[in-house]
């Protein structure tokens, strides 16, 4: 158990590395002076000064930071951040919300050419996955298969092939059956079903949509592109499941019964984290490239106190031909750090009650 803590909190401290170090390097490269590269946060533990920056150690184990001359503006020297281009400046700002990106890319990259990474066919023309599986991708209302208790994203056992699994449901139709589903880990026997006999067109005797899911891997020249693609649907997904959840909590529209959905924070992602790394390399691996993405997402908001809100403020400098008055940028900026702490708090109290239920009910 300690071993998986300490893993998941060393994954996100090598994520927030990571940030700052796009940060620190496209800084280096328009010749802003760095002035500390912190790991952890104040107060400092050790630090050694090597050429102008020093790299420090510090107390607090969460996360890291750059220490950038001038980043608070006012200052004019040809080596300070507030005097250099727009564009610049732009860069430096996105060079953290990059590194997740890039992050994101080479860990799929190495799934891709090592482990595999998850496709999917309507059909059975690709035999090179490893562990294919057929998923449920939807389910007809008042079919045999809804009244089952079948919904989108059940496995069916003991099928591998598309074909195999249809044939086996011809010939039985009309007559009493039951199958092996597994649904987010768990293993069970459906209710008896009768696939029918007669059936709307296009509809089939189950009522489903079925869809063949396996590991490719990737020759390592094809790797590197199917990485890249793979870390554009991540990031597709995550906004469209993001769009989904503003839906949702504000009423607009409602889940789907089959989808759960919460808030997780710092705690809960630990929890996460931890246990992907029990499942093997590539399930913790594939999951560290989803929090990158998503990192990688929030950072770029345009909301005060991330990466997004610097690069609006800087937006607005451009379109008014001068800088915001940097008292009121600092203002601005802190009380929505603020309000982004609060957050983070009233969603870890939260995961810190889960937790405790999932101890107290174990069930």
């Amino acid at each position: 158990m300690l071993l998986t803590v300490l893993v998941a909190i060393f994954s996100i401290v090598c994520l927030m590395i990571i940030h700052e170090f796009g940060h620190f390097i496209i800084a280096k490269k328009f010749n802003v002076k760095v002035e500390e590269f912190g790991i952890g946060l104040p107060p400092r533990l050790f630090g050694k000064k090597i050429g102008e920056t020093i790299y420090s150690l510090n107390l607090i184990p969460f996360g890291a930071f750059v220490k950038v001359f001038g980043e608070e503006g006012g200052i004019e020297d040809a080596r300070s951040f507030s005097d250099k281009p727009i564009w610049q400046r732009a860069l430096i700002i996105a060079g953290g919300v990059i590194s997740f990106w890039v992050t994101a890319a080479i860990i799929l990259i190495l799934l891709a050419g090592v482990w595999g990474l998850p496709v999917a066919f309507v059909g059975d023309e690709d035999q090179d996955l490893l562990d294919p599986k057929i998923h449920i991708r939807s389910v007809l209302k008042d079919s045999p298969a809804e009244e089952a208790g079948i919904i989108p994203g059940d496995i069916i056992v003991g099928f591998e092939e598309r074909e195999k699994f249809q044939s086996f449901i011809e010939e039985n139709k009309g007559k009493e059956i039951i199958l092996t589903i597994s649904r987010q880990g768990d293993v069970f026997e459906t209710e008896p079903i009768i696939p029918r006999v007669s059936f709307p067109e296009g509809q089939g005797p189950l009522g489903v949509s079925l869809v063949k899911i396996g590991q490719k891997v990737y020759p390592w020249h094809q790797a590197p592109l199917a990485g890249l693609k793979a870390t554009g649907v991540l990031t597709l997904n995550i906004i469209d499941g993001w769009g989904m959840a503003i839906k949702h909590f504000t009423g607009i529209e409602k889940l789907p019964e089959d989808v759960d959905m919460e808030l997780v924070g710092p705690v809960g992602i630990v929890g996460l984290i931890g246990d992907y790394f029990n499942m093997g390399a590539k399930d913790f691996l594939f999951f560290i490239a989803l929090i990158a993405v998503a990192l990688a997402l929030i950072n770029i908001m345009p909301i005060p106190a991330l990466d997004g809100g610097k690069l609006l403020f800087l937006a607005i400098e451009a379109v008014k031909g001068s800088p915001i008055n940097p008292k009121i940028e600092q203002k601005i900026t802190a009380g929505f750090f603020f309000l982004l702490i609060f957050l983070i708090i009233l969603v870890t109290i939260g995961d810190i009650a889960n937790i405790i239920e999932n101890v107290m009910n174990p069930s």
